[in-house]
């Protein structure tokens, strides 16, 4: 997963443990590289030679990093060819929207409090207007933010029970600059047209807290640990959505 559009903290501080490992694994390779005759063989003067050189400690963490990504999305993928397409499909989990018979699938995990879901919105959002007559949506509350992103979803649940306004209500609140708390989310929803009474109280019922653990439950299965995350056609991504990368996976 990239550093820049990985989308939470927790990704974040994967990326950094992992480039320290990067760099102490790339020394290491050094060391058995002096030990083989292809560096200078004392300590010293392999310290000389890599200050002298310190393209090469770069250019091997570079290519660790680079290596360790792409294993993380061959896992990725098999995790989610093993899940299978219909399970992010299931009513319990997502909402769903678009022809039940589409040949073009789109699903998305997201938290309303991810700056990476936020910079994701336009492709999305153009995307999906421009096709929601002939591609099904799965549109899949995931909040790893903290309690603010926890309400958040669970207000987003909620307002599937509202399921003419839930993605006016959804759009709404992806499209914030400031964190998505009650006081904001709640405007946001009288915005959409939610009868908001019905909204608090429909939030407070054990099945909203049982779809956002089934959310969870489905994201580990599939080796999701970013928001956002999107499957296009059955190929996933995560972080952030740029036009060139969904025109990539619509075209795969």
């Amino acid at each position: 997963m990239d550093i820049a559009p990985g989308g939470h903290m927790k990704g974040w501080m994967q990326a950094a443990a992992g480039g320290l490992g990067g760099a102490v694994l790339a020394l290491a390779l050094v060391f058995a590289g002096a030990r083989a005759g292809l560096f200078p063989a004392s300590n010293a003067a392999i310290h000389d030679y890599l200050m002298s050189h310190p393209d090469i400690l770069i250019d091997m963490t570079n290519k660790l990093q680079a290596d360790q990504a792409d294993a993380e999305e061959r896992e990725r993928q098999a995790a989610v060819d093993k899940v299978g397409l219909k399970a992010y499909f299931d009513p319990r989990i997502a909402f769903i929207t678009g022809p039940a018979n589409a040949r073009t699938t789109m699903v998305e995990f997201f938290d309303y409090n991810c700056p990476y879901c936020r910079g994701s919105l336009p492709v999305v959002k153009k995307y999906y207007e421009a096709h929601k007559g002939d591609t099904r949506f799965a549109f899949i509350e995931f909040p790893i933010k903290g309690p603010a992103s926890s309400v958040a979803a669970r207000a987003a649940i909620a307002a599937r029970k509202q399921p003419d306004k839930y993605l006016a209500f959804h759009f709404l609140l992806m499209g914030e600059t400031d964190l998505v708390d009650e006081d904001l989310l709640f405007d946001d929803a009288r915005k959409a047209g939610l009868d908001v009474n019905k909204l608090k109280a429909d939030m407070e019922t054990a099945s909203v807290g049982m779809e956002i653990a089934a959310a969870h439950t489905l994201a580990e299965a599939s080796k999701i640990d970013g928001t956002p995350a999107f499957i296009v056609n059955g190929k996933v991504h995560e972080g952030l959505l740029q036009q060139k990368t969904l025109d990539k996976l619509l075209k795969s």
